[in-house]
């Protein structure tokens, strides 16, 4: 699916995926996030030979954009406070960049990351 925004003699044309990419690169300049995780599969999509699941879901409707970005977050640090973090950094960031109106960002913390980066080094 495409946004479209035509004005004057012109049209301009954001997918998806590009919206995808916004989204999941301002998530990660979030302190706390330790990088993007995967949607977890439901039952219909292991039967199915669709795509495997990304870790930001973009959807436009009339105009509006709807994200669902999966995330890691590091360990120690309190899960409400990242998400309202990446909730506003997607939403300014992608609405800055497009012009569209973002009427939700849903955040998914799939996963954490336990091993201190201390210990792996």
């Amino acid at each position: 699916m495409q946004m479209k925004n035509s004005k004057g003699v012109g049209g301009l044309i954001i997918t998806e995926e590009v919206i995808a990419k916004m989204s999941s690169t301002a998530a990660m300049e979030v302190a706390g996030v330790a990088g993007m995780a995967f949607q977890p599969l439901d039952k219909t999509r292991i039967l199915s030979k669709v795509l495997p699941p990304k870790a930001v879901r973009v959807s436009t409707k009339d105009g509006e954009i709807v994200i669902d970005v999966f995330i890691a977050v590091k360990r120690d640090i309190r899960i409400t406070d990242i998400a309202e973090a990446v909730q506003k950094n997607v939403k300014e960031t992608v609405q800055n960049m497009t012009g569209s109106v973002v009427s939700k960002v849903n955040v998914h913390v799939s996963d954490i990351e336990l091993a201190e980066e201390a210990a792996a080094e």
